[in-house]
């Protein structure tokens, strides 16, 4: 898989054969099947706030940047684009993806909450997607991730965050007292109970 363009504008050599690997579709093509051998690493690189970049100018077509991330597979710590015959190492800062926009049907314990991220994956908060809050080094506070497929994650941003705080509640697990939320029957956690005030 070659990419050669510094121009975001136009397409990068090598993106004809890439589209006819996958296919044009918005259908995600089965990536965990594929095991290529290893290409060597690109200069691509995906920052912390979902933007793609390669040769350090960020990619300025959407269609071009939903390809790669279909493509995107994640092999313990490294990330890789694969192609049936090819696979390249790229740099992830963070998260591959971001979740721009949540979606809330039912209260309580009959809440389900649907998410869209930055590449336009539609994602249902459940068993198989959960979601999952870390600690921030720099501000003592949380950073909230999505599941999306296959150990690749969507950093929450900030405002569904807040709006993830604000339907939260208390439950007790293990026989300790935790603050987390409710979808689709399951609840995840965020910290425990006593933390909440930093929070809220």
């Amino acid at each position: 898989m070659t990419v050669e363009s510094t121009n975001p504008g136009t397409a990068p050599k090598g993106l004809e054969s890439l589209i006819a690997a996958v296919g044009g579709t918005r259908k995600l093509p089965p990536v965990h099947m594929w095991n290529p051998p290893f290409c060597g690493d690109i200069d691509m690189r995906i920052a912390a706030d979902g933007t793609w970049f390669y040769l350090g100018t960020p990619i300025g077509r959407p269609a071009l940047v939903r390809l790669f991330a279909s493509v995107l597979k994640r092999e313990g710590e490294k990330y890789f684009l694969v192609t049936p015959v090819e696979k390249v190492g790229i740099k992830v800062e963070d998260a591959p993806f971001q979740a721009v926009e949540m979606a809330v049907d039912g209260v309580g314990a009959s809440r389900k909450l649907s998410f869209r991220t930055n590449v336009d994956d539609l994602v249902s908060c459940d068993a198989e997607h959960p979601l999952r809050f870390e600690p921030e080094d720099h501000t003592g506070g949380l950073k909230p991730y999505l599941h999306v497929r296959r150990d690749l994650w969507a950093r929450v941003t900030r405002a569904l965050f807040f709006d993830l705080v604000e339907m939260g509640e208390t439950r007790n697990l293990n026989g300790k007292e935790f603050f987390g939320v409710m979808s689709a029957g399951e609840f995840f956690s965020m910290a425990p109970a006593e933390s909440i005030a930093g929070l809220r």
